[in-house]
């Protein structure tokens, strides 16, 4: 590679940076002037690098162009270090003024092609264009020592890396012209040496302007950014290095180069795969970046979206007691931690290690006295440093203040409750425990205790939600046993005045049988907590017959009006449907008198089964309709009732896609309307004839 190519691409790539700041600046840029001048300054700036580009693979660019150039360069960067000088103290720009002029006069006087106007007075006419570049140079420098001197300490850290950068910059050009006007010729080196030295300064440029949004810039360097970037850079600059030994091993090692050169890059090569995935590395770059480029250690908005993605999974797939610690170990770079959770009824138990062997944990250990401790403000515990309250002191294990490996204690507080805490190990590159750290740390500890809360609230409702299947099982059951208990204890009673007679004993044989097939069914369901019965194709005319003969126990006996001569099939539990009709039937007995008259119908109307229960009752008024007859255990028959029926009719027929209507008023009487699909095709409607 030949010294005009170096040269090239130094200038090249200083001309791809500027412009990329030159796009950001654009980009953010709100209208104040020193904002404009910047712009300006550093679109002179890639001007200047395109144009040297140029001149020094193909020398294509006139003279006059390229000393141009550089006047302007150099005058754009004085005066925007002028703005911002002005801008410090209060009449400074006034003595600065003259200072002002004289620059532009002569940065203006530098612009012109003296070269055409003047072609017999090359020698001295390049000499007063050095003399001219040296002012410009020496001029730069004395405003950056001016902005560095007037600029409050505490207000440095924003502009000492623009000083660094643009100071570096004037210096080598002064070396390089004082040497061109010394010796009377331009160092080629140095000359092509130079578009390197100012790609470098870019990004001390760019956290210069994220650092003052008060020139009107609203960029942002990120860090990952100039971590990926310096990383970059040493190992650009290692691999360098690297190549030179190499190069110098096969030139002075003799016969054994043809070996040890091969091994040596090998070497080289796996000692810099080591070092770009250390852990310990890394962390002392991020470490080292956030104090020298950064006012704030952590880029918050960055943090905060990474805290998320790791506690809603997305990141870690692993329990969320693990994401917890992974997500407040990365914040601190620690390797690795456990947590403790505490339980509904308030006890502390270990839950879960991250890259922490349990060897180094006591996993008994019960810390609920340091969770009451740690309540009143869940201060973050450096385990090696000074104790945090006598209360907090005295719950520490000795295991765990004498174990080096542990660093961290953080109490996960959620409102005002600790939920249990996560220990940290130390850190790969040692760091101080700051303010910034530890309220960091403590929000998001907040954040995935809110998390945790929620998963615990989560299990507690599904097992709520499973006692409560159960128990409205069981309701259903108890409701049952009920009724049959009701048609038992009717046959005893009976029993003592028709015993002598066979058609009572058949029949009371015949019920007790069928209870105790319904009890051993209402059993099963009990021992496997679901329904036993299964969706099935239902005639709905024999069921309601066999219902009907049931309730004819009971005074009013219902009648049964069917307006089909075959009657339709539903899909439906077939016993759980009986019985819900035979409910239905018996709160109309029960709510009329003995005189008075239950009608069970069954139709069709618009491609439904349709099942009317209608009585002349009592009746039932809008509110209580809608407020209490479908609401479970809400029973008007006091001891009598477990107001479980109208629920459980309603659940079931909308269980098979149907609907339960209700029609009444106090004194007329209600109708119960339960409409179900049809299993196979609609029949048609023929007359409604009596069944005796």
């Amino acid at each position: 590679m030949t010294p005009e190519l170096i040269g090239f691409l130094g200038y090249a790539a200083d001309a791809v940076a500027m412009a990329v700041l030159a796009l950001l600046l654009v980009t953010s840029w709100r209208g104040r002037l020193q904002g404009g001048l910047l712009l300006l300054a550093v679109l002179a700036s890639v001007v200047w690098a395109v144009l040297l580009a140029l001149q020094a693979q193909w020398q294509v660019v006139p003279v006059q162009a390229t000393w141009a150039a550089e006047a302007a360069r150099m005058v754009a960067w004085c005066l925007f270090l002028l703005r911002v000088l002005s801008q410090l103290r209060e009449g400074l720009a006034e003595r600065l003024r003259l200072f002002r002029w004289a620059m532009l006069v002569g940065g203006g006087l530098l612009l012109l092609p003296f070269e055409d106007l003047l072609p017999g007075a090359g020698g001295w006419l390049a000499n007063v264009r050095l003399i001219g570049q040296l002012l410009l140079t020496v001029g730069g420098l004395f405003l950056v020592e001016q902005l560095y001197r007037n600029t409050p300490w505490q207000h440095r850290w924003g502009i000492k890396f623009l000083c660094f950068g643009l100071g570096a910059v004037f210096v080598y050009d002064f070396y390089f012209f004082a040497d061109a006007l010394l010796f009377g010729r331009l160092d080629r080196g140095v000359w092509l040496a130079r578009g390197g030295v100012n790609a470098v300064i870019m990004p001390l440029l760019a956290v210069s302007v994220a650092r003052n949004p008060q020139w009107s810039f609203d960029l942002a360097v990120s860090r990952s950014v100039v971590i990926h970037s310096t990383t970059l850079m040493a190992a650009g600059i290692y691999l360098l290095f690297m190549a030179l030994a190499g190069y110098y091993i096969r030139a002075y090692g003799g016969e054994w180069s043809l070996v040890f050169q091969p091994l040596f890059f090998f070497g080289a090569a796996l000692l810099l795969l080591v070092l770009l995935f250390s852990g310990q590395l890394r962390s002392r770059l991020k470490l080292f970046v956030s104090r020298h480029f950064y006012s704030y250690r952590y880029d918050y908005r960055e943090e905060w979206l990474r805290l998320i993605r790791v506690l809603s999974g997305k990141v870690l797939q692993a329990t969320l007691p693990e994401r917890i610690i992974f997500a407040l170990a990365e914040l601190v770079d620690s390797p690795g931690g456990a947590i403790w959770v505490r339980d509904a009824d308030g006890n502390c138990a270990f839950r879960r290690c991250w890259n922490l062997p349990p060897s180094e944990l006591d996993t008994r250990w019960q810390p609920t006295r340091l969770c009451a401790a740690l309540e009143p403000g869940g201060p973050v515990v450096d385990l090696a440093g000074p104790a945090v309250g006598v209360e907090v002191a005295a719950a520490l294990p000795t295991w765990l203040r004498a174990n080096e490996r542990l660093w961290l204690l953080v109490p996960l507080m959620h409102e005002t409750n600790v939920l249990g805490f996560v220990l940290l190990a130390r850190p790969r590159a040692p760091q101080e425990l700051g303010w910034e750290n530890v309220q960091l740390l403590q929000t998001a500890a907040r954040q995935a205790a809110s998390y945790l809360a929620l998963e615990e609230a989560a299990a507690a409702l599904a097992e709520a939600q499973q006692f409560e299947g159960f128990n409205r099982l069981s309701a259903f059951v108890v409701h049952d046993l009920k009724n049959l208990v009701a048609q038992l204890s009717l046959v005893s009673r009976n029993a003592e005045r028709y015993r002598d007679k066979p058609e009572f004993v058949d029949d009371a044989l015949q019920t007790v049988s069928d209870s105790v097939e319904r009890m051993n069914r209402l059993l099963l369901q009990l021992r496997t907590a679901v329904p036993t019965g299964a969706q099935q194709h239902v005639a709905l005319r024999p069921l309601l017959e066999r219902a009907v003969k049931a309730r004819a126990v009971q005074a009013p006996a219902p009648q049964l009006r069917v307006a089909d001569a075959a009657a339709p099939e539903v899909c439906a539990d077939a016993e759980r449907l009986e019985a819900v009709l035979r409910n239905v039937m018996q709160n109309a007995q029960d709510a009329t008198d003995k005189h008075g008259q239950v009608q069970v119908t069954l139709r069709m109307a618009d491609g439904m089964a349709v099942v009317d229960i209608e009585d002349d009752g009592c009746g039932m008024d809008e509110e209580f309709i809608r407020e209490r007859l479908f609401r479970p255990f809400d029973s008007t028959k006091g001891l009598a009732g477990m107001g479980i029926g109208a629920y459980e009719c309603k659940a079931l027929v909308a269980l098979a896609g149907g609907r339960v209507d209700v029609d009444s008023e106090p004194g007329r009487g209600t109708c119960f309307s339960i409409r179900l699909p049809l299993a196979g095709a609609a029949q048609a409607q023929t007359p409604v004839v009596a069944v005796v």
